[in-house]
């Protein structure tokens, strides 16, 4: 999918679905072509293991098997696919099964043999769990199978599927384990130094992610080709991916393990472009969005356009005296996505009740709206009409939910990712309405099929 076509996208994620799970995608797929929407965009489908977070999972590449409850599959095909997906499946497989074999326990506390991956341990324990082992694998090949459906369900009804990859992975992962020459780690396999922001529009002191740095000389010594395998993967699922923390690829901020918050830190530089010069040398010109709100300086900028991504924009940080802020409708170039709100965002309504009267009498202002109820719909338009390539809406704006409804506030860890619609939060004529509203901002690429 190239982004050279005015579109509209949803943000769902498919944990928000009324079940929870993606059983309810072919109701929702309908639901988006009704209302015009080319682009469905969702966050992490991995398998989170502490919490409920998409973004510190199990593996960069399994996705999260709760997901596809009860999918089924024709087995008879998984050698083949096995086969094409074993440089991380079966490590990935290793890694469950030994991980609840040790109770739980982060793979840096198992017995030395195998947290080490001694080749005769791990050849012993293979023998000893191939069922487990292969029951696994057989749940990824029936997610995929499953979501190879979903992606044909979506491409017939002209709608795009919108990835987000995490730019780090969880220290406690399958890849990290698998592939310690890779990361900055220490002999016992703890990281030196982990990954987050510093203080910011979040958080005053930063957010400490946790995630350990990538080891980039090694990872250069072979082309990146850990990287590029994960974005492939990542093509298998999706049309467009997200970049999360794009800024990242150009350098990241590098916090000592033992400090417990982020505001002590150092920012390091990353070999960006050449990786994703290998990427495009390998795969050509690839979909990818970068995401690069917040701290961003002018070597991330220089990066993205000299690969020619699209960044993001966020209308709810718009709002200020600065003529030059990127997020404000008149400097949103059109390679942009730009957002309302996004998952890290309190939905528009909640923001708008949580401003002091100053604020909000700038946001109506800037909007050229004097009824302040009329300001969440304001937003949505503001949005829809921009020259931006791609809008896109969280669902909880379209249904003007408050607070309760926010997915996820950074640098907490309670009460996120929990987040669920009603079908029958969905007023009747909400797909024609929303239908409307883009056709007006020619956003709808052909009517949908009655």
């Amino acid at each position: 999918m190239s982004l050279e076509t005015r579109r509209a996208g949803l943000l769902l994620h498919p944990t928000s679905l009324p079940s929870g799970t993606l059983a309810d995608a072919g109701r929702w797929l309908d639901f988006l072509q009704a209302a015009g929407f080319g682009v469905w965009q969702m966050l992490p489908l991995g398998l989170p293991l502490v919490g409920l977070s998409p973004y510190q999972c199990a593996s960069a590449f399994a996705v999260n098997p709760a997901l596809f409850h009860a999918a089924r599959a024709d087995m008879r095909r998984f050698p083949a696919w096995h086969k094409q997906q074993h440089h991380w499946l079966d490590d990935f497989a290793r890694f469950m099964v030994i991980k609840a074999e040790q109770g739980g326990a982060p793979w840096t506390d198992w017995p030395k043999p195998l947290r080490d991956r001694d080749e005769h341990a791990l050849a012993e324990f293979d023998a000893r769990h191939a069922d487990a082992l292969k029951a696994v694998m057989a749940e990824q090949y029936r997610a995929a199978v499953a979501w190879q459906g979903i992606r044909a369900m979506a491409a017939e009804r002209g709608i795009r599927l919108f990835g987000d990859m995490p730019i780090f992975v969880a220290h406690d992962s399958a890849d990290v384990w698998a592939h310690r020459h890779l990361f900055l780690l220490d002999a016992e396999g703890h990281p030196t130094v982990v990954a987050g922001v510093p203080p910011d529009y979040f958080s005053e002191t930063g957010q400490r992610w946790g995630n350990p740095h990538y080891n980039w000389e090694a990872m250069q010594t072979d082309g990146f080709a850990w990287w590029r395998a994960r974005l492939a993967a990542h093509f298998e699922w999706f049309d467009l991916v997200r970049i999360d923390h794009f800024r990242g690829l150009a350098a990241a901020w590098a916090i000592p393990a033992q400090e417990p918050t982020a505001i002590h830190g150092e920012w390091r530089d990353a070999p960006g472009a050449a990786l994703l010069q290998a990427i495009i040398d390998e795969m050509g010109k690839l979909p990818l969005v970068a995401e690069d709100l917040g701290i961003i300086t002018p070597d991330v900028t220089a990066l993205r356009h000299q690969f020619g991504l699209p960044g993001m924009a966020v209308l709810q940080f718009a709002f200020d005296q600065h003529a030059d802020n990127p997020h404000k409708p008149d400097n949103v170039p059109v390679e942009t996505v730009y957002y309302t709100g996004t998952h890290d965002n309190d939905t528009t309504p909640g923001w708008w009740r949580s401003l002091p009267d100053h604020a909000r009498l700038q946001v109506m202002q800037q909007l050229g709206v004097e009824d302040p109820a009329a300001v969440p719909d304001a937003m949505i338009t503001t949005v829809l009409e921009s020259r931006a390539i791609l809008a896109v809406l969280p669902l909880q704006d379209v249904l003007h939910l408050g607070s309760e409804a926010r997915m996820n506030t950074p640098g907490t860890d309670a009460g996120n990712w929990t987040w669920r619609f009603d079908w029958e939060t969905l007023p009747a004529g909400l797909a024609s309405h929303l239908l409307q509203q883009l056709q007006k901002a020619h956003r709808c690429e052909t009517p949908p099929s009655p």
